[in-house]
């Protein structure tokens, strides 16, 4: 008896998993088919789904999800954000419930606008700034600086350039972007993961944040209730003011893909217009959907500022809203100048 339980207990065994094999073997060649050869599709596409099956595996009816949400079989892609989603389709393969997944990439269904700029004003701005981050607050200049052992959170007089209030960050700290929200200012550091935050009037530091899915601080602004926030790449991430965790985020993608190294933030207008690194120019980006709509040319303007071995490229982007101008520098420029942008 003992042995024929024994018997039993290793067939079935066995049965249970070949029959796991079987289904993990099978799942190789089913895989979801869309109607586009490269899956990328531009905002307001038709996205149809299907199942390739060439070996007619024994399959229930396929649900689809995108993004976690159900949809149909066929979906305008449409009030959703652009950049890379993941579709599922689930099902049951020989009796068992499994599921394959498919990336999609959505572009954006209208080329960027290109703007250029008028000079209104230059000042004076100190050249020995690695500017990173740069805010009005109540008609007051904010400036937050990088580099290991140089890195500093500024209040300056933007006509005059002198420093009115300075605090530096500790050796171990390579600053970034910062942004003023309910009298708190918040300052980025680059690669330890962390935030923090100051009271605005004694540049107290009176807490700090921990980054979540986004591994590096580059820039971060607000549109007065919400911190958005960058991290080098494609994504932009929406902060809690409360708590300061990573909520969800857009991808900054146009009519041909998306575009990286996001760095200082500002919000203009209903706008996010976001500096890219090394790149002297600045995205205008839809923070609903990631749409970049209009890109700003500022590569002539490092042309206007003395040239010295340091020199290095546009960062720092300001909206004032009491003059409704933008103001922008770059690390170890010289000069702060206040724009007009213009389309070209």
């Amino acid at each position: 008896m003992k042995l024929y339980k024994s018997l039993t207990i290793i067939i079935l065994c066995l049965t249970l998993s070949s029959c796991g094999t079987n289904i993990n073997e099978a799942k190789k060649d089913i895989s979801i088919k869309t109607n586009v050869s490269n899956d990328a599709f531009t905002l307001g596409d038709e996205l149809k789904l299907s199942i390739s099956n060439p070996k007619n595996h024994e399959m229930s009816e396929v649900d689809y999800t995108l993004d976690g949400k159900k949809i149909k079989t066929t979906e305008i892609l449409q009030n959703i954000k652009l950049g890379i989603h993941e579709v599922i389709a689930s099902f049951s393969l020989n009796g068992e419930a499994t599921s394959v997944t498919k990336n999609i990439t959505i572009l954006n269904n209208q080329t960027p606008k290109i703007y250029s700029y008028k000079i209104i004003n230059e000042y004076p701005h100190d050249p020995s700034s690695y500017t990173q981050g740069l805010e009005f607050y109540k008609g007051e200049l904010y400036e937050g600086t990088g580099q290991y052992g140089g890195s500093k959170l500024r209040k300056v007089d933007y006509k005059t350039g002198d420093v009115l209030k300075n605090i530096d960050l500790s050796n171990e700290y390579f600053g970034e972007g910062i942004s003023i929200l309910n009298d708190k200012i918040y300052q980025l550091t680059w690669k330890k993961g962390t935030g923090f935050v100051y009271d605005v009037d004694s540049f107290e530091k009176i807490g700090s944040f921990k980054y979540g899915e986004s591994l590096e601080g580059w820039g971060i602004c607000n549109d007065g209730s919400k911190l958005y926030k960058s991290d080098g790449t494609e994504k932009i991430w929406t902060l809690n003011p409360e708590t300061l965790t990573e909520e969800s985020y857009i991808q900054a993608y146009h009519n041909k893909g998306k575009v990286v190294e996001l760095n200082e933030l500002e919000w203009v207008n209903g706008k996010i217009y976001a500096n890219r690194w090394n790149k002297n120019g600045v995205a205008i980006i839809n923070p609903e959907n990631g749409a970049v709509e209009g890109v700003i040319d500022f590569s002539p303007l490092q042309n206007n500022v003395t040239k010295h071995p340091k020199l290095d490229v546009l960062n720092g982007i300001a909206y004032n809203p009491e003059t409704k101008t933008i103001f922008v520098t770059g690390k170890y420029w010289d000069k702060l100048f206040e724009i007009e942008v213009v389309e070209k």
